[in-house]
Parts: C-alpha cells; structure tokens; sequence
C-alpha cells in the first residue's frame, strides 16, 4: 500500500480527537501589584465566572494564528509580543468534552489596557495575589479593585500560577522586566517591578549595581518631573547585541 493510498482509507474517527483552544495571559502592575486580564464568561460552563481570554482553534488555523486573532476579538488588543507558555491537558479541565489549550504569555504596561477596558465591560484587570515564595509554584488567588475575590473558571488559577512562576525564574537572568515599564523610567520603578513580582524587598545598592553591570541599562540625562524631592535620572532599556 502506497502512502497516498493509505491516507484515502485512513478512518480519523479510529482515534478521539480532543478540542483545541488558546488562552492568553496577558500580565501588567497595577499599583506596585501584579495584575492580569480577565474576561467575565457571558454562557455555561462557568456562566459569570472570570477567565483567561481565550477560545477555540479552528480547524483549518495554526496555534500562532489563533492566538493573534483571539488578542484581537477577546483581549481588544493589537500588536503584542506574545509567546507559547505552556500546554495544560488534564482530562477533566474542561467540563464540557476533552479539551487542550495552549497558554500564550505576554507582559504589558498597564496603559496598553486602557482601551480594551473602556471598550469592553466584561474585561478587567484582576490583582493577583501569589500566596507561595520563590518558584514553589501554585494556585494564585485574583482579585477587584475593591479586594473582592474573582471566582476562576476552569484551571486558570493554575496556568496563572506557572506564569508567575516562570517570571520568576526569568527575572534574575533575562531583562523579561523592562516589559512593564514606560520607555523612561527611573531605578526605583525599576526595583518596584522586581520586588512586586518576587515577593520580596530587595537590597537597593546591591540592586542598582546589579542592574548597572549587566549592561541593560542607558542612562539619558533627563530628570522625571513633578517631584516634590530631588528628581532621579531617568533611563531607558539597552538591547545587548
């Protein structure tokens, strides 16, 4: 038998075939504190619960192509650098059928979301609230504005969990950070994006002499304005080729 000649009487029904969908973590700080976009789910299963924006690939896309399309029409969103975070395939994630999704990750400043959010009342930015140190890993909890706890629909307390547990363990040796911050921005809301993520305060002179060294760093003269103390110089990040 030829190949051709098997594939023109292979029977793909021989084998159950699981759905497929995208789920987008899309990460920003909101007021010193790590934050995410959720979308409130309009049907069942879940029906009112929040969610990772997400959906369905369809047959005939690429896993790439359906995550680009779904920032749009779920998120609101255009032109992200986002990137494959992990495969989540428990049988029983879903509790519609056998569904596996691909978790896409991106890091945002929060000011990209101010369109998405006005456009759309079922999205919001949910703090998220880390309850384990360092890169054990775990549930994360999300919450309001007023500190009210969002219910999560299917395993997205998990997929939240590996994204902040794989920021973690990025932070220290890639520039993953200077995602969440303006183009201009000062050692001092650098250091705050690094402590909200980790947990934890860090050692300010051991800090900027770490962040000085690697060479991230392009200092531009300026000054940030609307202090009422003496203003700190304000840099830039500085690609190393």
């Amino acid at each position: 038998m030829t190949e051709d000649e098997f594939l023109a009487s292979y029977d793909p029904a021989v084998f159950a075939r699981p759905s497929v969908t995208v789920d987008l973590v899309l990460m920003t700080m909101v007021e010193g504190v790590p934050a995410a976009l959720l979308r409130r789910r309009e049907e069942h299963p879940f029906l009112g619960q929040w969610a990772l924006p997400g959906g369905f690939v369809g047959i005939d896309e690429g896993l790439d192509e359906a995550a680009l399309r779904l920032l749009g029409t779920e998120a609101h969103l255009e032109d992200a650098y986002i990137e494959q975070l992990y495969t989540f395939g428990a049988p029983k994630r879903d509790p519609r059928t056998r569904v596996v999704t691909i978790a896409y990750f991106a890091l945002l400043p929060a000011d990209r979301f101010a369109a998405a959010l006005k456009q759309s009342a079922e999205l919001t930015l949910a703090e998220l609230t880390i309850p384990w140190a360092g890169e054990v890993g775990g549930l994360v909890t999300a919450c309001d504005d007023q500190g009210e706890v969002l219910p999560l629909a299917f395993d997205h307390a998990d997929i939240l969990g590996l994204a902040i547990k794989r920021l973690r363990g990025k932070l220290d040796y890639s520039p993953i950070a200077f995602a969440l911050l303006r183009e201009l921005f000062t050692l001092r809301q650098l250091q705050d994006v690094h402590e909200a993520i980790l947990g934890v305060r860090l050692n300010k002179p051991a800090f900027r002499r770490r962040m000085l060294d690697r060479g991230w760093l392009e200092g531009t003269g300026e000054r940030e304005a609307g202090t009422s103390f003496r203003p700190a110089e304000l840099y830039r990040f500085k690609p190393i080729d």
